[in-house]
């Protein structure tokens, strides 16, 4: 059987993944990325992912040194203002309200909003562009085999790949953390978020607005116009079975419910993308190494959707990977290397 031979393997093409394979290919290695689910062109796509993430800045400057940002900045929104409202009562009523502007810290915003599957399909479309990068979308990690020297990977599709360094990238069900025998432990919370696109009366003039009630947040993250209409990425955190109830049901009732629970600071609220029901957990991998094998991302580490914690926690792997690749390019996947990036990232289990 052929065997491919490049120096970085990936499984996984969401956003970190992809951000990894631009890195190293930047760097000048040779890089060869697996994903059995190719990204959609479009929100109402079944399987979208309907969050957003507001990239804050080491993430935009990572982006901007790989030569990303260029390409996704048209279609960022700046998170110039941070406005928190502490509510009560049932329908929810307005307690207190505060802004942050991003400007008093000498900024011109606290992140860039861009919807995640849009940034996977803009990212997938230039990686394959670059040099240096094999997308093999539609064909998924099978089998590894890991010696002193290398890795081997089997793919879906019984292609080989030999490389120096392999990469778990691909989210918390990963199946090469689990081939290489790392364990995960798993915390749950018994709620769920919705995840949605809204557009509104009233302009959101790029500010991020967090709702606090109990039960949970409902979060409103400014995006460019829906259609002509102004439009922002909800999400909106429930106990389970208040959330069951909620995507039960119709668009109408359910965009009222919205404006309820949005105390209508942006008018009434309408449905305009299909909705998304996300599980409230966090897990951690174990370790995040094997041998020639790292974990990163949601195979490393699964955050709940508050405060952009996760995919800029997910760049730090990325960046810190980099850099040591950077620094000694001879020592990718050696223990020397992975006992590097273990001891920089172990904070974040």
């Amino acid at each position: 059987m052929t065997r491919k031979t490049v120096d970085i393997f990936i499984s996984g093409g969401g956003i970190a993944g992809l951000i990894a394979a631009a890195s190293f290919a930047r760097l000048g290695f040779s890089v060869v990325l697996a994903d059995p689910a190719p990204p959609v062109a479009s929100a109402n796509v079944d399987g979208s992912d309907l969050r957003s993430t507001a990239f804050l800045e080491p993430a935009r400057a990572l982006l901007e040194d790989i030569a990303l940002w260029e390409t996704l900045a048209p279609h960022a929104t700046p998170l110039e203002t941070l406005r928190v409202i502490d509510t009560q009562d049932q329908p929810p009523q307005i307690r207190t309200d505060r802004a942050f502007q991003a400007s008093d810290l000498g900024y011109p915003a606290f992140g860039w909003n861009l919807p995640n599957w849009l940034t996977r399909h803009t990212l997938t479309e230039k990686l394959s562009e670059m040099g240096g990068v094999e997308l093999c979308l539609g064909v998924g990690f099978r089998a590894i085999l890991t010696r002193e020297r290398e890795a081997i990977v089997t793919l879906s599709d019984n292609r080989q790949i030999r490389a120096r360094l392999a990469i778990a990238a691909d989210g918390r069900n990963s199946p090469l953390r689990d081939a290489v025998g790392i364990d995960t432990k798993t915390t749950r919370y018994g709620q769920k978020a919705l995840a949605f696109v809204v557009t509104h009366e009233t302009t959101h003039d790029n500010i991020s607005t967090e709702l606090y009630l109990s039960g949970g947040a409902f979060t409103l993250v400014p995006l460019p116009d829906h259609d002509g209409n102004s439009a922002s990425a909800v999400v909106w955190m429930n106990d389970g079975p208040v959330a069951a109830e909620l995507m039960s049901l119709s668009d109408a009732e359910f965009s009222a419910a919205a404006t309820t629970r949005s105390c209508g600071i942006l008018g009434n609220l309408k449905l305009a993308s299909p909705r998304r029901l996300w599980p409230i957990v966090t897990q951690s991998a174990t370790r995040l190494i094997a041998e020639r094998t790292a974990i990163i991302a949601e195979a490393a580490h699964v955050l709940p959707p508050i405060g952009a914690q996760g995919l800029n926690t997910s760049l730090h792997d990325v960046a810190t990977l980099a850099a040591l690749a950077k620094s000694d390019p001879d020592s990718i996947g050696t223990p020397a290397f992975l006992a590097s990036f273990a001891k920089a990232r172990e904070g974040d289990l």
